[in-house]
């Protein structure tokens, strides 16, 4: 059977495991109990990996089988995350991270499951804990072709594909995405192993899920990317197509979170890096040639009313409107950045515009107040 390992100090390390630490560890331990009938062998492939600057800990997944995403991809922001596949043992999933959350690493917790799962043969998976350090197996009855390959802070793995290729161009697109958003370098890394061959069976679902840790916001550890494509006859592009949905309104929303809560700390370093991801994101959207009206218009709000982007978001809100100029929501949108950015006069006549369209609006009739008011001040 072959199995690689590695650790890597990317994140922040714990002292040693107390006696309680490791006491919690031998209960999770025995609760395991004799592995499931193995399901069906699925060709997937996946990369779990983690952001040692954020703690964000993810998985990605691409498989010729329906809504593969719950029946691989398992994380805990702060914790860490795993891929189980091949003939998965799924109680790999929220086994592993409890083992993880009591203190053992990714090796650790891995040896473990394969230690008391009698079809470890059968399995592949992928494991990266809290401080980056990444495990990946491989067992021997995998159909072919099946492998993994680990990195700082990222492990791929996958079966019954093409060619072995697929892997390598996985931690190839990986590697060379440095610096960008977590999600976005996993999709980038399905993306490569699709180009390179992926399932040799085809293709029919794909999934993202990345948990990030926080005081404030514990929604955010299981949950602060999730999107599975279920049935689709290109999932990877249909992932990627939801994920710059999302990232132009959730994730946006989350980054501004941080950024307030970071300032409030006194760490305006950090603060600054996430009001940086929105900027890119705006960026991004407005160099495309096409743009959609909607998610324009989320980008030029959330921008605008936390005063960050302000030329880009009057950039990004006109066009919008003029995708969809009927829209008084996007209407009100172009006369909060007009506001923002100083232009009284121009506020009042497009809030005028957004309220002649939804005349029945009592908000839109506050916001032309609001501007109204703004213009008396001396």
């Amino acid at each position: 059977m072959r199995t690689r390992w590695q650790a890597t100090d990317g994140f922040e390390r714990r002292g040693l495991r107390a006696p309680t630490v490791l006491l919690a560890a031998a209960w999770a331990l025995m609760t395991l109990t004799p592995a499931a009938q193995a399901a069906p062998a699925v060709g997937t492939f996946s990369i779990v990996a983690g952001d040692t600057v954020t703690g964000e800990v993810g998985v990605a997944v691409q498989s010729r089988v329906f809504g593969v995403g719950p029946r691989v991809a398992w994380v805990r922001g702060g914790i860490g995350a795993i891929a189980t596949q091949a003939q998965s043992n799924e109680s790999f999933g929220p086994r592993g991270l409890d083992l993880l959350a009591a203190g053992l690493d990714a090796r650790e917790a891995l040896d473990w499951l394969l230690a008391h799962d009698p079809g470890a043969a059968h399995r592949q998976v992928g494991i990266i804990d809290a401080r980056g350090a990444v495990a990946t197996w491989t067992g021997d009855s995998c159909m072919p072709w099946a492998g993994d390959s680990a990195g700082v802070a990222f492990g791929c793995q996958g079966n019954i594909l093409v060619r072995a290729e697929v892997v390598a161009e996985m931690a190839r697109a990986f590697q060379q995405t440095a610096g960008e958003e977590l999600a976005r370098r996993l999709i980038a890394a399905l993306e490569a192993g699709q180009a390179a061959g992926g399932d040799s069976r085809g293709r029919q679902s794909a999934a993202i899920l990345v948990g990030r840790p926080h005081p404030e916001f514990p929604e955010y550890a299981e949950r602060y990317v999730d999107i599975r494509i279920d049935d689709h006859a290109t999932p990877i592009a249909e992932l990627a197509r939801l994920y710059e949905i999302y990232e132009s309104q959730g994730l946006v929303q989350a980054h501004l979170r941080f950024a307030e809560w970071q300032d409030a700390q006194g760490d305006s370093a950090a603060a600054r890096r996430e009001r940086e991801r929105v900027g890119q994101v705006l960026v991004r959207m407005l160099a495309q040639e096409r743009g959609d009206a909607q998610m324009l218009n989320s980008l030029a709000w959330f921008t605008a009313t936390h005063d960050i982007y302000l030329l880009e978001a009057l950039i990004a809100a006109q066009r919008a409107v003029a995708l969809a100029p009927e829209d008084s929501n996007i209407l009100d949108t172009l006369a909060e950045v007009h506001f923002r950015r100083g232009e009284i006069e121009r506020a009042i006549e497009t809030a005028q515009r957004a309220l002649e369209l939804s005349p029945e609006d009592v908000y839109l009739r506050g916001q032309l107040s609001r501007f109204q008011e703004a213009a008396k001040a001396p």
